[in-house]
């Protein structure tokens, strides 16, 4: 290996393994296993699941797909399944058919049982979602149990907000507004907890640059400007408000998960945790290139 590969390993690298089509899977499985817990919520407030269902189920088939596509040899793709006792990816795998089922056995029939039960998966697919992140330990930023909680939230967050973006359809959903509201500020205590959970335990500069750039617009749109118009359409009745909330929700839900994938993925790189001295003196403290060291609580 040659001297410039050998020090491009030594400080953190934005990874390129997995690129657009890598994030696509998650923006796209994430909103619509959203989506899936939000459609039993829809039916409450007198609007039709069946739609809701539906475009979750397309969404999630689509990530699966997009995934699909970036795999260099495609149909090795059904080896996925064989490993359930270790890898989350085959456990989300192995999640979708059932799914699908229920999905679709509530399109089909209407039945809330099954609504709801495709809700119930819904989540735990978000879940399975966010435990393959975490999985990636040579990646800081996803490493991190404040990752997985964020992943699970910005997905209802975003399902919620989809349900909410067809208030003009069904004038019925006003009241969703609250709940989207109180989801946001949920997925923004998560996001503030993870943003100190990288700095307190140290992340590559890569990683937290990439967050310093992208949080105003996620802030004051994806939560800010969401929570006023989610409260001014349930408040005032107003869907197109309550529409423009939700389509603000979900948008920063999937931009936050482009900037993880692609934008905020560093590698570990190198580190030594003690610098070796010479004779009996003391080693000296570790050393980490290309680290922003941990902050003190």
């Amino acid at each position: 290996m040659s001297d410039d590969r050998v020090l491009d390993r030594v400080v953190p690298r934005q990874q390129k393994e997995w690129d657009i089509k890598g994030a696509l899977n998650f923006i796209l499985g994430g909103a619509g296993s959203g989506l899936l817990v939000a459609a039993p919520f829809a039916a409450m407030l007198r609007a039709d699941p069946r739609p809701f269902v539906a475009l979750g189920m397309v969404l999630v088939a689509g990530g699966l797909f997009s995934v699909w596509l970036k795999i260099g040899r495609p149909w090795r793709a059904f080896h996925v399944v064989r490993r359930p006792s270790t890898s989350w990816m085959t456990r989300e795998a192995l999640i979708a058919p059932f799914l699908f089922a229920a999905g679709a056995l509530g399109v089909f029939t209407g039945a809330p049982l099954f609504v709801l039960l495709a809700g119930l998966l819904g989540a735990l697919y978000a879940y399975a979602q966010g435990r393959i992140l975490k999985a990636n330990i040579g990646i800081a930023a996803w490493r991190r149990w404040s990752c997985v909680a964020l992943i699970v939230a910005t997905a209802v967050v975003e399902g919620v907000g989809i349900v909410a973006f067809s208030a003009p359809f069904w004038p019925s959903l006003a009241p969703l507004g609250f709940l989207l509201a109180a989801l946001i500020v949920a997925r923004y205590i998560a996001w503030t907890n993870y943003i100190a959970d990288l700095r307190r335990t140290g992340a590559p500069k890569g990683t937290l640059e990439a967050f310093d750039v992208f949080a105003p617009r996620f802030l004051i749109l994806g939560h800010g400007a969401a929570i006023v118009f989610a409260l001014i359409g349930a408040i005032g009745q107003y869907p197109a408000a309550l529409a423009l909330g939700g389509a603000f929700a979900a948008v920063g839900g999937a931009l936050f998960k482009y900037t993880l994938v692609c934008r905020a993925a560093f590698t570990q790189g190198f580190a030594l945790p003690r610098m070796p001295t010479r004779g009996r003196s003391k080693p000296a403290p570790g050393l980490k290139p290309g680290w922003e060291p941990p902050q003190a609580s």
